[in-house]
């Protein structure tokens, strides 16, 4: 749990890291968000289960810095606070 915690705290303070689609689903399932790979695509989506709003991330890695910053500030307004 805490290494979780601490993941999440990486990603917001360091956005240009060398991220991965599994960093974003280990978030996700912590957090209790729904991860699902894109069918046909290169991307996956992310959505809360009270959110209208589905975040969509490219899965090529390196992730860019945009998409986690989009990504930090989706999980912080949706119940990413423990």
């Amino acid at each position: 749990m805490a290494k979780d915690n601490d993941l999440l705290e990486r990603l917001r303070r360091s956005p240009m890291g060398d991220w991965t689609i599994s960093d974003v689903q280990t978030i996700c399932k912590r957090y209790g968000f729904l991860f699902r790979p894109g069918s046909g695509t290169s991307h996956v989506q992310i959505k809360h289960p009270s959110a209208q709003l589905i975040l969509t991330i490219p899965a090529r890695r390196p992730i860019k810095p945009i998409y986690i910053r989009k990504f930090v500030r989706y999980i912080d307004e949706h119940g990413g606070k423990l």
